[in-house]
Parts: structure tokens; sequence; C-alpha cells
């Protein structure tokens, strides 16, 4: 893309059609130029660009520098789609929880790339001084005109939305939960935009209604928690340890809904801290766990470790079941409450006796059976760990007779001999 040096009166008649000629190769590569300096001199915008938001960033920068050629070509060329599009993007940044500073700041990185591309190119072609002094004034003019076609967007979706500051405050929420972690700058400049004083320690709290057809709504809280209280998983950010005072107030705003109390820990794990949450609810759903209105997952945590693989789960059970095969389930379950009990007492037959209120020469017998069974797996350190996970995931008590009967026949069908752990 060389050529000879033109005088002023040369480029003003060859300029237009020569330049958008020149121009629309490069449009790719400079609104893929445009987007990353976006992305990397502005916190807000250093995030995955998938989905809807990387599609209207792109749409918009790329209509931006097409039009700008296109009307270096032909002056008269219809610019209602371009301010129809940034219009549109203005909205989603508001709506988005975006400030109007950042939303003005994207612009004016734009205006600058597209300008140095501009300058290079035409100094790579022979443009005079003179006329890259004119496109510069024309260029800056153009970025002023969207950028305010996007202010006008965003001030209509503002003024449209009577819960502006809600939508920023669950915007905020969204952006802690973001996996991958979203720029602590980013998170700091929302925070500050919906004056949320971002804490270093965070208590994630999974809701759940307690009848299918209830909701959480929306109660009044304090203005330092976060909450999203109308999607499928309901959920609140308390900054700092739950007091029990604050405790109270959340199950008086919301006295139809379970709560699961997640571990106190630093912003950028409340992510994980709020995954945790929301297994907890589903064990509870399950019959796992009591359904208690308040559960606090940090005395959860082994269960949560041993739920954490359901196919895993299902595996060891399927291995415990199989070494017990030919028992009725009456029998199987008597074994594994023996089994159980041998293993918290470490073997003692006296407390094992005691705590299954039965003579211990009935203990000795049984132990007798299970050691027929299990063979050397009872007196392995390894067999026994694996034993004692088989037997939390299951749910011995008043349901465990029903539990195996139901399970053990599937787990056992097909299943091959069990070789002794050595």
């Amino acid at each position: 893309m060389t050529g000879r040096v033109l005088d002023d009166s040369a480029d003003s008649v060859v300029l237009p059609g020569r330049l958008a000629d020149i121009m629309r190769p490069e449009l790719e590569s400079v609104s893929e130029e445009i987007v990353t300096e976006i992305r990397g001199l502005i916190p807000e915008y250093r995030r995955p660009i998938d989905g809807p938001y990387g599609k209207s960033i792109r749409a918009g920068v790329s209509h931006a520098i097409a039009l700008f050629v296109e009307q270096i070509a032909n002056p008269t060329a219809s610019k209602d789609h371009a301010h129809e599009v940034h219009r549109r993007l203005g909205q989603f940044e508001m709506r988005e929880g975006r400030s109007l500073d950042t939303l003005q700041a994207a612009y004016r990185v734009g205006a600058r790339v597209a300008w140095r591309r501009i300058m290079r190119v035409g100094r790579r072609s022979g443009f005079s001084s003179a006329v890259m002094s004119q496109l510069a004034d024309a260029m800056l003019a153009f970025m002023d005109e969207l950028a305010s076609v996007a202010l006008d967007g965003y001030l209509e979706a503002k003024a449209g939305s009577a819960d502006a500051l809600d939508t920023w405050r669950r915007r905020l929420l969204q952006l802690i939960l973001e996996r991958p972690s979203a720029p602590s700058e980013a998170i700091h400049e929302l925070a500050q935009l919906v004056n949320w004083p971002v804490p270093e320690l965070a208590t994630p709290i999974a809701v759940r209604p307690l009848y299918r057809s209830a909701s959480p709504g929306h109660p009044a809280l304090d203005p330092e928690i976060l909450a999203e209280l109308g999607g499928r998983e309901p959920h609140v950010l308390v900054p700092g340890e739950l007091t029990k005072q604050r405790l109270l107030m959340l199950q008086a705003a919301m006295p139809e809904s379970r709560l699961a109390i997640g571990p106190c820990v630093p912003l950028d794990a409340v992510a994980d801290a709020l995954r945790w949450s929301r297994k907890t609810l589903n064990l509870v759903d399950e019959g796992s766990l009591p359904a208690l209105r308040v559960t606090w997952v940090q005395d959860r945590l082994p269960l949560l470790l041993l739920h954490s693989d359901e196919s895993l789960a299902g595996q060891l059970r399927r291995r415990l079941y199989g070494l017990m095969e030919g028992l009725t389930s009456k029998q199987r379950d008597r074994m594994l409450t023996t089994l159980r009990a041998w293993l918290d007492a470490q073997g003692n037959v006296l407390d094992v006796a005691g705590k299954l209120a039965v003579h211990p020469q009935t203990v000795r017998y049984r132990m007798r059976q299970l050691e027929a069974m299990f063979g050397e797996r009872l007196h392995d350190p390894e067999s026994r760990f694996e034993l004692e996970l088989a037997l939390r995931m299951l749910r011995l008590g008043k349901t465990a007779a029903t539990s195996l009967s139901r399970t053990a026949p599937r787990a056992l069908a097909g299943l091959p001999s069990v070789a002794p752990v050595r």
C-alpha cells in the first residue's frame, strides 16, 4: 500500500475513493485491535466476551469503523443503522451496570486506536499532513457523534428503569461470582458506583423456598447485602461474618425459605463457597441432611466432599454391596450397622455392644460373619478408610433397610467379583 506523495490539491481530488479503498482491507483487524485495547485499558471490559456481551461490543466497533470509511467515499451514506446500534449499545451498558465514565472512556480508546491506524496507512500511502489533519478532525467529530448517540441510549435506559440502582447491585454480585474471576478493578469501580464498601471477606448464602410454589420475593434487606432472589437459584452475599442479628433479620425477611450459610471467605473465593451452599441445599432436598431452616455449610464440609462426585460415590457403594452378596436386605442392614459401629469404636467389642444394645457375644458372632465376607479389608488401613467412606454415604437408621433393598439389586446386577485389597 505505497504510493507517490501527493500535493494538497491532488489529495482533495483523489482522497475519498482512494483512502476508502485503502482502509477497507484494514477494517477487520482495526476493529479487533480496538476491542483488544478497550479490554486491556478499561477494567470493566476485561472479561470473557462470549455471548451477548461480546457481540454488542464487537458490533458497535465494527459498525463505527465501517461507517466512517464508507462516509469518506460517500458523505451522504446513511448513519441510521450505526446510530441504532450505538443507541442500543448505550442501553446495554446501563443495564450491565457500567458507568457513563466507562462508556465514554471506551469511545476515546476506540478513536485513538482508529486514528493511529489511519495515520499509519495514510503515511504509507503518501497522503500529505494537511489531509491527515482533516481526517483527524473528521474522525474525532464522528466518534463524538456516536458517543453522543450511545449516551442518549444510556440515559433512555436509565430513565426507563425505576430500579437502576438495584440493577447495578445485581450486576456487581454477578461480577463477584464470575468464573474466570472478574478483575478486581472492575468490581471496585462498580462497587463505588453503587456505594458498596468492598469487604475483604464475605459470606454467601444459598436460598431455597420451602414450598415449590413459593418465592423469596423482594424483601427489604440491609443496603450492605447484595441479593439476587429472582432467578432459579436465589442467593445473597453478606459482607464479613454473618452475625446472629443479621441472620435473624434474613430469616424474618424470608420466612418461607431455607438458608444454607456458606463459609466466610475472601471475595475471590465466594463463587466456590456459594457452590457448596447450593450443594448443601440439594443434600437437604435428597434427605441426606436434616430439613432445617438454616444449615451451616462449615459444619458439613466432609459430607459435601463425599458427595462431590455422585458417580464415584455410587462406585464405592457398589463395591461395598458386592461384598455382601447373598444377604437379605434385613441381614445387610444389620451387618452394615455393626460394621459402622465396629469402625467407629476401632474394634472395641464392648463399645460396639453398648452402642448397638446387644450382647458382646452377638457382636463377636457378627464380626466373624463380616470377617468371612470382608477378609483382610477389615485390617488394611486403606481398605477400612474406603469402607468408612462408603458407609458414610449410605443413609442408615430408619431408612437404611428400604434404601438398601431398593438399590442393592440394581447395584449387584452384572457386578464382577471384588478382589481383596492388599
